[in-house]
């Protein structure tokens, strides 16, 4: 196993799933840290668990935290396992993802089955964000697209020869939508991705994030870059006005607490997520 996979874990403060994570890892693999927070607390954690801290020196969000650590990694030419610090898996989980990855040529990633803290399953494999598809979402039918085009990144092994050749993540996303770019990315070279059912990595979710409203702000408006770079001005009018249709749809409809929120993400694609992300 060692030399075969390097683990590259973004953190921004909670040492201690930091120490959960590495932990059920159980010191097997290399892990390199890039900590956000320049938390000394992550930095005693890192050093515990004989991990190769690098701290940058300011918040560089996800994407660009994964490009400090892969450039930091012992073993370049290793596949190449992105691990949130709330989620964890186990080495031996980690080598039937290899055995997963490696069992089809042309997989870009492999991601495991998840779940959460009460034992809930997670979606992993989500269909590409389309601006047909948030037509489809608006009108109550987002239960026909369940095409499986990319895995969330949360605990996701990336192959060697994929990463060269796709390249680094984009870091004009900060947070969110960094690996649907990037597989996406994958695919138009001809790579996929794929879930592994018979894994399952526990994810807490959230487990190191701020505000709710403001995560969900940073997740919109990386959706916004997503289409703009993908499908274009035009594009971006098309999804951007879906999303609206069905957030004022659903704002009319839903129970009073689901009904807020849907009015709030009506008023988010009114001005604008990355507009909004701008001023926080």
């Amino acid at each position: 196993m060692p030399g075969d996979i390097d683990v590259v874990i973004v953190a921004f403060g909670a040492p201690e799933l930091l120490e959960e994570c590495l932990s059920q890892l159980g010191g097997v693999l290399p892990v390199v840290i890039v900590d956000n927070s320049s938390n000394a607390a992550v930095r005693a954690v890192a050093d515990l668990h004989g991990a190769t801290y690098v701290d940058p020196g300011r918040n560089l969000g996800f994407g660009a935290g994964v490009n400090v650590g892969v450039a930091h990694l012992q073993h370049p030419l290793a596949d190449v396992l992105l691990l949130n610090p709330d989620a964890q898996i186990t080495s031996s989980g980690v080598d039937r993802l290899r055995r997963c990855l490696h069992a089809v040529a042309d997989l870009a990633c492999v991601a495991p089955a998840q779940v959460d803290q009460s034992g809930q399953s997670a979606r992993v494999g989500w269909p590409f964000p389309t601006p047909w598809g948030a037509w489809v979402e608006a009108v109550g039918l987002g239960s026909l697209r369940r095409r499986q085009a990319f895995m969330i990144g949360s605990v996701l092994l990336v192959r060697s020869a994929a990463l060269t050749e796709v390249g680094p993540f984009d870091e004009r996303f900060f947070l969110y939508a960094e690996e649907t770019d990037w597989q996406r990315r994958a695919h138009d070279l001809g790579w996929g991705a794929a879930l592994c059912p018979e894994v399952t990595a526990l994810h807490v979710g959230a487990g190191t994030g701020g505000d709710e409203s403001e995560r969900d702000v940073h997740f919109h408006a990386s959706q916004e870059r997503y289409i703009r770079k993908h499908h274009g001005t035009t594009g971006w009018l098309v999804y951007r006005s879906g999303m609206m249709v069905g957030a004022l749809m659903r704002s009319l409809v839903l129970p009073r607490g689901r009904r807020a929120r849907a009015a709030a993400r009506f008023r988010l694609y009114r001005q604008g997520p990355c507009r909004v992300e701008s001023a926080l």
